[in-house]
Parts: C-alpha cells; sequence; structure tokens
C-alpha cells in the first residue's frame, strides 16, 4: 500500500479496504462457525483486534500491496463435526471479501461505462490508480477487499486456504504434517510471504500472484 502514497485517495482506500477485509473475514469465521455448531451460539461474532490482526500480514499490506488476518489453527477446529463444516470455517472469510469485492467493482462499472478494466489488472490498482476520487475509492475498496480473499484462499500457512487444504483431505499424511511443521510452526510460511513481498522491487512476487488470481475477476466487468 506505501507504493499507493502518491496518490493519497488511493491509498486511504486500500488501507480502509485491508481492515474492511480483516473485519469480514473475523466475523464471517465466527458466524461460520456459529451457525454449523463449531462454536458456542453464545460466543460473540465481533471482532477482537487483538485476536484477528497479524503483524506480519499488517506489514505485508505496507509494503506487498495486500496482507492477511491472524492465523487460525487447524487444531482450533474441531474435525470430529465433520470435514466439509470445518473447511467451511476457513472458506468463509476469503468468500466473503471476494464476493463483496467484486459487488463492488461492478457497481464501479455499472456506475462508470467508460472505465478501463479491460486494460488493467489487480497490481495497477493496489499500486495506486489515479483519478476522480469516487472511482478511484470505490475501485480500490472493490480490488483491495477481492485481493485481501484471493491472497487469504491460497493453501499455505499462515493463509485460510490451508485449513480448507487440510480439511478437504480425508486422512492428512506425513507430506501435511511436514508443512504444518516447518511453514506453521516455525513460520517459514510467513517468511516466503514476506519475501514475496519485498523482492523484486517495485512489482513484487506478491503483487504478481494476486495480478494473475485477480485479472479474471476484473475481466467479467471489463
Amino acid at each position: 500500500m506505501l507504493f499507493a502514497l502518491n496518490t493519497p485517495v488511493a491509498f486511504a482506500a486500500l488501507v480502509v479496504s485491508f481492515l474492511l477485509g480483516l473485519t469480514l473475514r473475523s466475523v464471517a469465521i465466527r458466524l461460520t462457525a456459529r451457525t454449523l455448531g463449531i462454536a458456542e451460539r453464545r460466543d460473540s461474532i465481533a471482532p477482537r483486534p487483538r485476536e484477528d490482526v497479524d503483524p506480519f500480514g499488517a506489514v505485508a499490506a505496507a509494503i506487498g500491496g495486500m496482507g492477511w488476518g491472524k492465523k487460525i489453527s487447524v487444531d482450533e477446529i474441531p474435525r470430529f463435526r465433520g470435514r466439509g463444516r470445518a473447511a467451511m470455517v476457513f472458506l468463509a472469510g476469503p468468500l466473503t471479501c471476494i464476493v463483496l469485492g467484486e459487488i463492488l467493482i461492478g457497481a464501479y462499472a455499472l456506475a462508470f461505462p467508460d472505465n478501463v478494466l479491460g486494460l488493467i489488472g489487480p497490481a495497477d490498482v493496489l499500486l495506486g490508480i489515479r483519478g476522480p476520487a469516487g472511482q478511484v475509492i470505490l475501485l480500490s475498496l472493490g480490488v483491495g477487499l477481492l485481493s485481501f480473499g484471493l491472497l487469504a484462499i491460497i493453501p499455505i500457512p499462515p493463509l485460510d486456504g490451508f485449513g480448507v487444504l487440510y480439511f478437504a483431505l480425508r486422512k492428512p499424511g506425513p507430506g501435511i504434517q511436514w508443512m504444518r511443521l516447518w511453514f506453521e510452526d516455525k513460520n517459514i510460511g510467513v517468511l516466503i510471504l514476506l519475501i514475496c513481498c519485498l523482492f523484486p522491487l517495485p512489482y513484487s512476487f506478491l503483487l504478481r500472484i494476486l495480478d494473475a488470481l485477480g485479472l479474471l475477476f476484473l475481466r467479467l466487468w471489463g
């Protein structure tokens, strides 16, 4: 997001999109867990900053364009209630952000027919776009949320996609346990993601990944 500092309106909208993504993710996860009987119904679904914000995810958002929320260990979700239910808890946050991001991008496409969605990718927006304030805010919010959700769904710890992968397996074998040991317990996953945020500059690997994952979502409205 720091790349967008030269366009203050875009920068502010991207910061809001990240904070909104964190909030939507936490609410969606808790609501899904409670609805599916994995969490107690009396448990609050309200955001809890200390439990929802990952400092490394915030750093990644600042230097790499987008970040992630606090890791949820697969040990926290009971497997005996059903693998599908457990996977849905991890999937709820990313899907909520992706859907809302697409709604905002669709609203942008409908409100501004002469747009540039057919010419740009998510990375162009995350680097900071210029234009009328209303257009910049709406597009930056939509692409920011979309990117937050797409990043979260990548199946490596500390991202939510790993939980989806873990519970999709009928019986996690040595390979997945090795991945948990190194990527989750020893934080290799965080290290790899931060390296992807930093190199190569100024167009990092993380931005390239988000650009590839999100390009189709923009082209749907282009």
